[in-house]
């Protein structure tokens, strides 16, 4: 299936995407929660670029001023979570009542639900003169199959606190499958999530790929000696993997830039060869990106931006061969030397593995062009996500279950009047 196609389960005809304007539609764009200016809010800051008409949805917001320009001066509309005290520290230990808000918001006078959904935003109620697609950027993967690690991250395998939390959701599983079908048109951030809709929802979806902002990075031909890894400091991240890697590796420089619990962990793991910078403005990042060596990916995520911003800078990614990393990076092949590559996979999430896997590029960094490995990240563009996007919600439009009648034109008066009016008789 390519990136703007989508196929319908039933397999029959529909009709092509239109290139009819959209600016009269009726638009709510509905987010889960606005905390913070990360992966999903990028999508949310180009989708309202698509519909500068749209209302603002979201369970909460509680965005800092200083990073609400993506919501484009718009006031997000928020459920009744907005007044809880402390909601916004706490916010996920309230999902079992999410459901419940999201489905609290009367979407009732729009012609387009957009929602850009991680958790419950596509649980919103629509009727049948609605259309709603979702941006799926994953089904909820802690309550499937991120589950048991969720219980193990947490300590949550036994007891009687352990038994509600699985209850809990088993509960958001059963509302999870059956809020899908409001939703009218899937669309996927990449294959990997796709197969996830289709495993859990039984729904097919579109292909759209998130827009990355790959003009804002320069790309830099001359690289030094150290490495870098980026991302939030977190269990499932598997950074930790990195710094036990480069532990047995004194001889090599990593960079690791990010912030969250696992940090004060990684530091006392660290040793004189690896820097835990922390969190870092955007422009620090950006600088070490372009100067590295190679980035280094290794977590399984649904899609991963900074792999692609790395390319973006003409730099290399060793990335852990599974996930959305398979989609945004062309692995080398040593059986196939003549083949660009961007990057080089490594098999498990263990630092032997990618050990071998920087061995590997090392004996081969030459064979890596920084112009090829930048145009390739280019191709995840934000122009090419609205694109992309918008033929996918003309033809959610044009293909919708159910389309109202336009309304009978007033009748003359003459008619109105004439109580012996007949139906036209037509002349063949």
């Amino acid at each position: 299936m390519s990136a703007i196609d989508f196929r319908p389960v039933s397999g029959e005809s529909r009709a092509e995407p239109s290139s009819t304007t959209l600016s009269h539609l009726r638009v709510a764009v509905v987010h889960d929660w606005l905390v913070v200016y990360g992966g999903a809010e990028r999508v949310l800051e180009h989708i309202l670029d698509c519909f500068p008409q749209a209302d603002v949805f979201s369970l909460i917001d509680y965005v800092p001023d200083s990073q609400r320009v993506f919501l484009r001066g718009k006031q997000p509309r928020t459920s009744f979570f907005q007044n809880i005290p402390g909601i916004a520290r706490h916010y996920r230990k309230f999902l079992p009542l999410m459901p419940l808000a999201i489905e609290q918001f009367n979407l009732r006078e729009y012609d387009l639900v957009v929602s850009s959904s991680y958790c419950v935003a596509k649980g919103v109620l629509t009727g049948p003169n609605q259309t709603h697609l979702c941006y799926c950027h994953s089904p909820m993967r802690y309550a499937w199959d991120h589950y048991h690690d969720y219980l193990q991250e947490h300590k949550l395998e036994r007891g009687p606190i352990s038994w509600f939390v699985r209850w809990q959701l088993h509960q958001i599983r059963t509302w999870d499958v059956r809020s899908n079908n409001m939703v009218d048109h899937f669309v996927a951030n990449s294959k990997f999530v796709q197969a996830r809709i289709r495993k859990f929802y039984q729904r097919d979806s579109a292909l759209v790929y998130p827009p990355v902002e790959t003009d804002l990075f320069s790309l830099q031909t001359d690289k030094e000696n150290f490495y870098v890894a980026a991302g939030r400091l977190v269990p499932y991240k598997r950074l930790d993997l990195v710094v036990d890697a480069f532990s047995v590796m004194s001889d090599r420089q990593l960079v690791l830039i990010g912030d969250g619990p696992e940090i004060t962990k990684l530091r006392s793991k660290a040793g004189p060869n690896v820097k835990v910078l922390g969190f870092q403005p955007n422009d620090v990042l950006k600088d070490y990106l372009s100067r590295a060596r190679a980035f280094i990916f290794p977590s399984e995520e649904d899609f991963g931006i900074i792999p692609v911003e790395a390319q973006a800078c003409g730099t290399p990614v060793i990335a852990f061969g599974s996930g959305g990393a398979l989609e945004t990076v062309l692995p080398f092949v040593e059986e196939n030397l003549g083949m660009k590559a961007t990057g080089v996979f490594f098999n498990q999430q263990t630092p032997e593995s990618l050990i071998a896997a920087i061995e590997c590029f090392e004996k081969h960094e030459t064979d890596f062009n920084p112009y090829f490995i930048s145009e390739h990240a280019a191709k995840f563009s934000p122009a090419s996500f609205k694109t992309q996007l918008l033929e996918q919600i003309r033809w959610a439009l044009l293909n919708r279950s159910y389309i109202p009648p336009a309304p009978l034109p007033p009748a003359a008066p003459e008619l109105e009047a004439s109580s012996e009016y007949s139906s036209p008789v037509i002349h063949e």
